[in-house]
């Protein structure tokens, strides 16, 4: 198993990075691979999950421990592959998404992309119990969870509404870490300050 890759990251696509170790360059896998956009042409740690199968070896790669870990979770619910895995760490904010399996919050996890009712139930079927000491959350803190619903729900609507705008998956991606950064914006201050940062790029 290769737990982690360190190299220098050479490049950024839509879907994956690529990190040169000794002249071999590993590409890699991620939900949000503009989030390692400070790293470009500089040495980096990725850790990694290394996805065997009869007819692929792809390598999935994280920002962080947590995000590996919860991955590698959320592959073990059935009805979750990978791709169903990284599109729910591409906007996730992890002690929401935790707090919302052990309250059995299965309106809040279909908000993620491709997660219906149905794998809802299976996640917290699943996962409940099993993530919270990992990560070391107070579930009881309805309050904190109840602001992060709103961050979620709001990027979620930003992101709809630049795509009706003309904006792809690949240019929305890129401002998603700076716009999190302000979580406490409504969904039309969110959509300028996202337009903003959209006209700088």
């Amino acid at each position: 198993m290769i737990a982690y890759i360190k190299g220098k990251m050479v490049k950024i696509q839509e879907d994956s990075i690529v990190i040169d170790v000794n002249g071999i360059g590993y590409e890699i896998i991620c939900a949000n691979p503009f989030s390692f956009q400070s790293f470009m042409n500089k040495e980096a740690i990725v850790y990694t999950y290394h996805y065997v199968r009869e007819d692929s070896q792809i390598l999935y790669g994280f920002k962080n421990e947590d995000e590996k870990y919860l991955f590698i979770k959320l592959i073990s619910v059935s009805g979750i592959g990978p791709k169903g895995a990284l599109g729910i760490l591409g906007s996730v904010d992890i002690p929401a998404f935790v707090s919302a399996i052990e309250q059995e919050d299965d309106k809040f996890l279909t908000t993620f992309p491709g997660v219906g009712k149905k794998t809802a139930r299976q996640i917290i079927l699943d996962l409940k119990g099993k993530l919270n000491l990992s990560f070391s959350i107070e579930i009881d803190q309805e309050q904190d969870s109840e602001e992060a619903k709103v961050d979620y729900q709001t990027i979620n609507e930003v992101q709809e509404v630049l795509k009706s705008l003309g904006y792809s998956d690949k240019e929305i991606r890129l401002i998603l870490p700076e716009l999190k950064k302000e979580p406490n914006l409504n969904v039309d201050e969110a959509v300028r300050k996202a337009l903003s940062l959209l006209m700088k790029g």
